[in-house]
């Protein structure tokens, strides 16, 4: 992948803002268990980041994906996954279909003013009952003269305590599970929604709820792309969602992996560095091998998806590859931080915390392992 020099320097604008703008309070921000999203999201608005690779006429910069994954490589550099997560929610994950599906009157309706910093979205896709079975989902849009109405509830919602506006998965019909549903821009002050916050092991700056719709109104004008057709479009959203997530690992394993060189190197035992040992040195080699591999399939995804070929399959090898590898990162160099690794306020045991969510949101590992087999034709047909 050739890197320009508008990729450049969009990477250094992330690391400066990174720098001064989030790592600064981030510790604030875990303890208080939010970040002020609006706040800090209308700062990168302001820089036009959150726009990166939308049209010039909504506010974006009208640039392909492969600039939006060096922003979320570069996000790396957070030192809590919370927020870089809350910010790919904003640019990657409720926003891609809008911008490519949805009508020019929803687009500056919605889509501006979310490039722009002025509002916060959110994706209403997982259930209680159905989180990597999206079909499974049971929350009901049905047609009222020109709104729908909709009824349900939405579980592990990332900016769901601010939201406001959601791009909500509910079904529209009573036909075929993958036919049925569509996709709807709801306004979240509108009357019948209520939120409840959800604790969480990890990830504690970003803001996680639950969403409950009773009897909540919504144009019908308000609808993505054509109804019934919202489980594709929210397939192809979750491409853009999963190159993102591999790509925002890279560094943040990088950062981990650097951190503990120089602990162990200046940490003693027996009378030497703890780097001195052969089973530790080789085993950051190890792992610095398998960040390069992750990085070198992420940039190949990415490139084809430029290009305009279908990537499901490099997106879902990226998106599993992400999770493990990071899970095995935090944890490799933990246990050579000893004792201080297992502190709250340790760097490797945030991203212990943080890192174990990868291979669960934005479909899970099993779910990547499926999809992967049904491209290798290995994947066999239900009883």
């Amino acid at each position: 992948m050739k890197f320009t020099p508008e990729h450049e320097q969009i990477s250094d604008t992330v690391r400066k803002f990174v720098a001064n703008e989030i790592n600064p309070f981030t510790a604030e921000w875990e303890k208080a268990g939010i970040f002020p999203a609006r706040e800090l999201f209308k700062k990168m608005g302001d820089l036009g980041l959150l726009g990166i690779k939308y049209p010039t006429e909504f506010g974006g910069m009208g640039l392909d994906f492969s600039y939006s994954m060096v922003m979320a490589e570069a996000l790396g550099n957070c030192n809590v996954g919370g927020v870089p997560m809350a910010i790919g929610v904003q640019t990657d994950m409720c926003t891609p279909a809008l911008a490519r599906f949805g009508s020019d009157a929803l687009r500056h309706e919605f889509l501006a003013p979310a490039i722009a910093g002025d509002m916060v979205g959110c994706i209403g896709v997982s259930e209680v009952g159905g989180g990597s079975d999206v079909a499974a989902l049971k929350t009901t849009a049905r047609k009222d003269g020109a709104d729908y109405i909709i009824n349900g509830s939405k579980m592990w919602i990332t900016n769901g305590m601010q939201a406001d506006w959601c791009c909500l998965l509910a079904n529209t019909s009573e036909g075929a599970p993958h036919k049925n549903k569509s996709l709807i821009i709801v306004p979240m002050n509108t009357p019948g929604i209520t939120r409840q916050k959800i604790e969480k092991i990890g990830m504690h700056s970003s803001d996680t709820a639950q969403l409950f719709f009773d009897n909540v109104r919504v144009p019908q004008r308000n609808l993505v792309g054509q109804e019934g057709m919202g489980f594709m479009l929210q397939m192809l959203q979750f491409q853009e969602e999963r190159l993102y997530g591999a790509a925002g690992c890279l560094l943040s394993m990088d950062n981990q992996i650097d951190q503990t060189i120089a602990y162990t190197r200046e940490r003693k035992t027996f009378g030497q560095p703890i780097l001195n040992n052969q089973v530790v040195h080789f085993r950051l080699a190890e792992l610095r091998t398998e960040v390069e591999c992750l990085r070198a399939l992420t940039y190949r995804a990415v490139e084809s998806y430029v290009s305009g070929k279908d990537v499901t399959k490099l997106a879902s090898m990226a998106k599993l590859k992400a999770g493990r590898l990071s899970r095995e990162v935090a944890d490799s160099c933990l246990q050579y931080w000893g004792g201080m690794g297992f502190t709250a306020d340790n760097p490797i045991s945030q991203a212990y915390r943080d890192s174990r969510l990868i291979s669960i949101g934005g479909g899970a590992d099993e779910i990547m392992l499926g999809i992967i087999c049904k491209y290798e034709g290995t994947l066999p047909g239900k009883a």
